[in-house]
């Protein structure tokens, strides 16, 4: 990923922990999420049909697609079933105080 500009998106509070919470920065759809060890950011669309993971359920650092229970590691946007056979993008974040960064 080339260094892109870090963006502020929210505070650490408005990500609630093991739940998605979407939003749109500079036209890029986001989900952003809060685990135990950090926030994490990945592209909010599924890539086997159009739906926001932001959305889903968040089990064991895996977010699933409220349509067809696609299932996607938060950490990398990688694809855990063949359901969806692409990865969706993941975002590097940084967390400053109490406000969270996202570099597009």
């Amino acid at each position: 990923m080339s260094d892109g500009e870090w963006v502020r998106v929210c505070r650490v509070d408005d990500i609630r922990p093991d739940e998605g919470k979407g939003v749109q920065v500079n036209g890029i759809q986001l989900g952003l999420y809060r685990l135990k060890d950090g926030c994490f950011a990945m592209g909010d669309i599924c890539t086997h049909a159009y739906a926001l993971l932001s959305t889903g359920f968040v089990e064991d650092d895996a977010v699933e697609c409220p349509l067809h229970q696609a299932r996607f590691e938060i950490r990398t946007g990688k694809s855990l079933d063949d359901i969806a056979p692409d990865d969706v993008q993941s975002y590097p974040v940084k967390v400053d105080g109490d406000e969270v960064w996202v570099r597009l």
